[in-house]
């Protein structure tokens, strides 16, 4: 599997890291850390690293054969911006692209409360199939500690993406 993986605001960028980290070494990862994203990431096993100000990479082409993009976290900017067609850095110009080429996109906003503008600029990429999922715990799950939260989280999002993982205890299932 080819995924591109953006991170965009630096409130929650932690949160897209340890997405990347959670990926099986099997998925070839592409990723784009806006400005205001830039944090330390290790060096990783089948990683790309993009420039968000390169907007010529190969991943701006429709032509680039990937099965779904990912932006975790999704700011408002980002999310707004994908919403009316822009296509002014790396990011938006892949999502762009992803949504043209009727492949899976998944937005991960992470500011709240959410304001009338952003659910509609959701509702209406939410009515193009784009797979609008902020980051939500499952009480439901024990979660007893902020990595248990994230690994349900992250575990949610690699099921909407088609990801085996083993991140949290499944409703029903047994210890």
């Amino acid at each position: 599997m080819r995924l591109v993986v953006a991170i965009t605001g630096a409130s929650g960028a932690g949160i897209g890291k340890r997405f990347i980290e959670a990926l099986p070494s099997e998925v070839e990862k592409f990723v784009i850390i806006s400005k205001n994203a830039k944090i330390v990431l290790k060096e990783e096993q089948n990683i790309t690293f993009m420039d968000d100000e390169d907007i010529a990479a190969p991943i701006a082409s429709g032509s680039f054969l990937c099965d779904a993009m990912a932006i975790i976290p999704t700011s408002m900017n980002t999310l707004s911006k994908i919403s009316c067609g822009i296509c002014d850095n790396l990011t938006t110009r892949a999502a762009f692209v992803t949504i043209k080429e009727q492949r899976k996109l998944l937005l991960a906003p992470r500011e709240m409360p959410f304001s009338a503008i952003a659910l509609e600029n959701m509702l209406k990429l939410a009515r193009l199939g784009i797979i609008i999922a902020p980051g939500i715990p499952g009480y439901y799950a024990n979660i007893k500690n902020l990595e248990e939260m994230e690994n349900f989280m992250i575990g949610k999002w690699f099921d909407l993406l088609k990801i085996e993982h083993n991140l949290f205890k499944r409703w029903g299932e047994k210890e």
